[in-house]
């Protein structure tokens, strides 16, 4: 009886990882061992940076919202404080946006937590 190879599928799977390895330097682009290893790595990691990427992003609405709030002469954790009193419920992502693209706005925002403060 002759050997079974399963030659089809071994030969999709290999193809399917040197295309998902395009792009990559070298031999990890053209070799099948480097070319695992290297699509291997690239899966976790992307994984791993798509929930530290949240992480980013509320760091940068943190600053930008800090920024903001120091020019009318309040600290951040002051401000935070004030709105939770005042009631409003505006996350970081939203007082973030509105501090880039309305500050009128945004002052009003700072007003009414300082008289929560107060």
């Amino acid at each position: 009886m002759p050997r079974a190879t399963n030659a089809p599928a071994s030969r999709k799977r290999r193809k399917l990882t040197l295309k998902a390895a395009r792009g990559f330097r070298g031999s990890r682009s053209k070799l099948f061992r480097q070319a695992t290893e290297a699509v291997d790595r690239a899966m976790r990691l992307s994984y791993v940076h798509r929930k530290q990427l949240k992480g980013d992003y509320r760091q940068l609405w943190t600053v930008r919202i800090s920024a903001a709030v120091r020019e009318q002469g309040m600290p951040y954790n002051r401000f935070i404080q004030g709105l939770k009193k005042a009631g409003i419920e505006l996350n970081r992502k939203m007082l973030s946006e509105i501090a880039f693209n309305d500050p009128t706005g945004f002052v009003q925002i700072v007003e009414l937590a300082k008289k929560a403060n107060a």
